[in-house]
């Protein structure tokens, strides 16, 4: 499968969903390929059609509000969803464009895997080095997103639809294609219903039948779009005000949809089911950000496991690099294969034997087999010493020598097994394993938040006079010192070394990501609050018994302030932006009108 090239082919959206994604329950349709094989073949030969130009970030979502909802320029809309549809083709006498070598390759399994038939996976691909980057200081789906679900600023998602089947009537004797819907959006469950719905026609009518709707899509009066078998996805996007492990909010429901229950979750308990005992060790590796290579029989399992290990430890946002499908073709494989320095903090998901090998030097390897949902227990795989991972015909195991900080849940791991024995659906199972995670991570998480907490201002000391009090620093050693009476101990029934858990914690990527964001959160509170108070302050007497100098030097920083707050979108009380707009012109007024030209042209 490796022996010959690919092509690919990007979609032209026609038809879109009418708005961005925000916090509030929505419809989804995609975008129709152009032409038929001639103009797929003549595109084959670059990824990068000026009409979309999908990735460098040139088309911004917020162009929308520009373009008045005119149905003609529907790329910003659809650029909110999707940045593009590919369709990726073996074939045997077109070779390789350098540009798109990394999506065509991560579209199609390896020839170890022999995926006959139709198989769904994910990858994540990192944007080209000097590719313009999205602007998201105006985008207010990242503002209202829970942090696990905000749209990526750095890396693109892409969502897999393979088939391979005999066919006669070509050279190889298999029909291989892949449409693939590529995201900066984390909606793993949404883009694989989606496919699971358009896919299977598309391979049979192809561009046909993702154009024949057109007319279709323009006569739909209800907000979001119909697909051409007038099936309607619905489903709620969580906002950042949710509870975590709450309940979904109900909805009042369109006619007939096809409702999902989730966007982005995945089926936990199949894809631990054979690692149910070592689940805490999994967990710590990944809240640590440790190096880890997940070494899988397909691109489906690969994927699935490293998504499923990285939401692992929600809500915390997992701050290091991760890619559920790796391939040998990657332009990131001797960055991260090199042995001249530690392995990167990633977790890697492959599928060619040859990485066995390549990542003898890694710390952490999973091997998978293959997964089976069946009713009995599914055989546990034990945890072995690196030294063994040498034969391509390696046994499934975790080959690690890592000593987990606290002890394994054995509760949890007999409540699991007995849901087995009693045919428990795996739907259930993984509410159960999700649950458990949640409160863990929460349980680990809840002391750093109260800490955090604490090196807040007092909000009487924040003055209309004064620039805003700074948040005192993080020290370490004062927070291990809050253990003993607000640690983990008060919401974790698990024993161990919290402590040395957290000490690790502290120099890993996701603390420093935890804390930057943390830190910028508590900033923009202290300046929502300053300018509230602002507001409040009688600013127009204030000024009374002050120099020329002292005024323009206040109207310049207020300016500076308000520009600034619309800007990063600060949470404020509703008017206190217009009421601080009006003060200003106010003032300005009071001022000789020499110095009210030069601040009106300014």
């Amino acid at each position: 499968m490796r022996d010959a090239g690919v092509s690919v082919c990007v979609a032209v959206p026609r038809v879109v969903h009418r708005g961005s994604p925000s916090p509030s329950l929505f419809c989804i349709c995609t975008g129709s390929c152009d032409g038929g094989p001639e103009e797929d073949q003549r595109r084959s030969q670059s990824f990068e059609p000026v009409v979309m130009n999908p990735f460098d970030g040139s088309a911004s979502p917020r162009r929308e509000e520009t373009d008045g909802g005119d149905s003609r320029c529907p790329w910003s809309r659809f650029s909110s969803w999707l940045e593009c549809v590919c369709v990726v083709t073996f074939d045997l006498e077109i070779g390789i464009v350098s540009v798109k070598t990394s999506i065509c390759y991560l579209s199609f399994p390896d020839s170890y895997s022999g995926c006959l038939g139709d198989t769904q996976f994910s990858f994540r691909l990192r944007q080209s080095v000097g590719r313009r980057a999205l602007k998201f200081r105006d985008d207010v789906y990242n503002q209202d997103a829970p942090v696990t679900l905000q749209r990526e600023v750095s890396h693109f998602f892409g969502y897999v639809y393979f088939r391979q089947v005999k066919d006669v009537s070509v050279k190889r004797g298999y029909f291989q294609k892949s449409l693939v819907l590529v995201s900066r959006l984390p909606y793993t469950h949404l883009f694989h219903s989606l496919l699971q719905i358009i896919a299977p026609e598309f391979f049979e009518k192809l561009e046909p039948c993702l154009e024949a709707g057109d007319d279709f899509w323009e006569k739909t009066d209800f907000p979001g779009c119909v697909l051409e078998a007038g099936l309607i996805f619905q489903v709620r996007i969580p906002s950042k005000t949710d509870k975590p492990g709450g309940s979904p909010v109900k909805q009042n429901l369109l006619p007939a949809p096809t409702l999902l229950p989730t966007i982005h979750e995945l089926d936990l308990f199949k894809c631990f089911q054979s690692v149910l005992i070592h689940l805490q060790m999994l967990w710590e590796l990944v809240l640590l950000g440790e190096p880890v290579v997940v070494m899988a029989p397909s691109p489906t399992i690969s994927s699935e496991t490293v998504l499923a290990l990285v939401s692992s430890i929600n809500p915390l946002k997992f701050c290091c690099d991760f890619r559920p499908y790796f391939t040998i073709h990657d332009s990131e494989f001797r960055e991260y294969t090199t042995r001249t320095q530690a392995p990167p903090n990633v977790v890697l998901g492959v599928t060619n034997p040859f990485f066995i090998k390549t990542f003898q030097s890694w710390p952490h390897i999973i091997r998978m087999g293959e997964i089976r949902m069946a009713g009995d227990l599914p055989k546990q795989v034990k945890v072995k010493k690196l030294s063994k991972l040498k034969t391509l015909d390696t046994k499934p195991g975790i080959y690690t020598a890592y000593k987990t900080f606290l002890h394994k849940d054995k509760i949890l791991i007999k409540r699991l097994l007995k849901g087995i024995q009693r045919k428990r659906p795996s739907e259930v199972q993984s509410a159960i394993l999700r649950r458990h995670l949640l409160e863990l991570t929460q349980s680990f998480i809840i002391p750093l938040e109260r800490y955090m907490a604490s090196l807040m201002p007092l909000q009487r000391s924040v003055t209309p006079w004064k620039t805003p009090p700074q948040i005192r620093p993080f020290s370490q050693d004062e927070f291990m010192s809050t253990l003993d009476h607000t640690g983990p101990q008060l919401t974790s029934v698990l024993k161990g070394d919290w402590m040395g858990l957290y000490r690790k914690f502290f120099r890993s990527p996701n603390f420093d990501g935890w804390y930057r964001q943390r830190h910028k959160e508590m900033t923009q509170k202290l300046e929502s609050l300053h300018l509230e108070v602002i507001c409040d302050a009688d600013l127009l007497s204030w000024t009374k018994d002050k120099s020329e100098v002292e005024i323009v030097d206040l109207i310049l920083k207020l300016r500076e302030k308000l520009i600034k707050a619309r800007r990063q979108q600060l949470q404020v009380k509703d008017g206190v932006l217009d009421k601080l707009d009006t003060f200003i012109n106010s003032i300005i007024r009071s001022l000789p009108e020499d110095l009210q030209t030069v601040l009106n042209t300014h």
